[in-house]
């Protein structure tokens, strides 16, 4: 990237980051902390050389990660949105965090995740 003149780079997190996400996955939470830190970190390190580093960091989305796939359904309802997330809604994310119309955005965790 630093031949090309620049580039973007998108880390994905997860709410869970803030969260603790206690009795159910700290371990997970705590990986995505250190995913935050470090998003924040690299973009100063490369921006100099024109390289963007953000990161996505969903909530509830409706996928195969989880242990009980009822719980999408579950905790949904308890987001402000009132539903969990899909694929491409941080799919979304991730594409505009990788754009030109992001070109003024480094250093960033984009939370995705419906309020909560």
């Amino acid at each position: 990237m630093t031949v090309s003149g620049g580039g973007a780079i998108v880390n994905v997190s997860s709410a869970a980051a803030t969260l603790g996400s206690p009795g159910e996955y700290v371990h997970y939470a705590a990986a995505k902390g250190a995913v935050d830190t470090m998003t924040v970190g690299l973009s100063k390190e490369v921006g100099p050389a024109g390289i963007r580093v953000n990161a996505v960091a969903p909530g509830v989305i409706r996928t195969e990660f989880h242990a009980d796939p009822e719980r999408p359904d579950k905790l949904g309802p308890s987001t402000p949105l009132g539903r969990p997330g899909l694929p491409e809604e941080i799919a979304g994310a991730v594409a505009w965090l990788l754009s030109p119309d992001a070109s003024y955005a480094t250093g960033t965790v984009m939370r995705v995740a419906g309020g909560r």
